[in-house]
């Protein structure tokens, strides 16, 4: 394995999928189109290097006690501690330079976003809503797009935001029940632990229920139509089908459905998104012809 396959294992890159299309999908409709090429890859490169340092910091604040967890002892043979921490501080840096080339409000807001993306590594040591302050994360990327776009802050997108809260916070749940005893035995927070795992599962399934209807509220206030509403079929299916698995309690079951389940409702917000503001008035088609 190289160096650049170890770090996107490190990282868990291909667990981006989970932010990204909201980032999208809140870009698409505040641009009403797609917007030019330079600002989509400058949100693009925002994200990933958004991401890689929120999940360095993550790996670094949790080193030692991973190293004890079964589950995650092998990240740390893909990457030296120092190296880590390069990779942390060099992310960070890239991030907040991107920023500058977007507008002057995320360059000013882009340290609020690192500190968020900090903040929450450090939660469950103290508290049990560590899952709401993950989705508090991550809801900064379809809020951060937004005013990539724009430049100021409007209803859409912080409807939005609050539905990725909710949704992130709800699989987190179903994730945390396998480290359920591992982070009793080392004294962490997380509502798996104070709720046990059969309410915690009750209770990620009221906030993807909620999530659902901040989707549909999202999509009112952004003036979406047919095709992007009718989606929400399919995003409701996979949600079911995630909690579903979920109840059987079986850890392998619930890692693919986990990565699939999500992704899955990602990729069919975007791709809804993408097809109710754009092929409708065939401005992506515009786009394309650019190039």
């Amino acid at each position: 394995m190289n160096a650049v396959s170890r770090i996107l294992k490190f990282i868990r890159f291909s667990h981006t999928v989970f932010a990204l299309p909201f980032a999208l999908g809140s870009m698409l409709v505040a641009a009403k189109g797609v917007p030019s090429a330079r600002l989509l890859g400058l949100i693009l490169l925002s994200m990933v290097f958004a991401r890689t340092t929120a999940m360095a910091f993550n790996r670094l604040a949790d080193w030692q006690m991973d190293q004890r967890n079964p589950r995650t002892a092998g990240r740390h043979k893909l990457i030296t501690h120092p190296g880590a921490m390069a990779l942390c501080i060099g992310s960070a840096a890239a991030f907040v330079a991107v920023t500058w080339f977007i507008n002057p409000l995320c360059f000013a807001l882009s340290p609020v976003a690192l500190a968020l993306v900090f903040f929450y590594s450090l939660t469950k040591r103290f508290t049990s809503w560590c899952h709401f302050f993950l989705g508090l994360a991550l809801a900064v990327s379809p809020m951060g797009a937004w005013l990539a776009v724009t430049g100021h802050f409007a209803l859409p997108p912080l409807i939005l935001a609050a539905g990725v809260v909710l949704w992130v916070a709800g699989f987190d749940l179903i994730y945390a029940t396998q480290d359920v005893e591992f982070d009793r035995q080392e004294g962490m927070h997380s509502m798996v632990v104070r709720l046990g795992v059969a309410r915690s599962l009750q209770l990620a399934q009221g906030l993807h229920a909620g999530m659902f209807l901040l989707l549909g509220g999202f999509g009112a206030a952004a003036g979406l139509g047919p095709i992007y509403f009718g989606s929400l079929g399919l995003v409701l299916a996979a949600l079911v089908y995630e909690h579903r698995v979920a109840r059987r309690l079986d850890l392998e079951a619930i890692n693919q459905a986990f990565f699939v389940s999500n992704a899955f409702v990602g990729c069919v917000f975007v791709a809804a998104t993408l097809l109710d503001t754009h092929l409708r008035t065939e401005t992506f088609f515009s786009w394309i012809a650019r190039f």
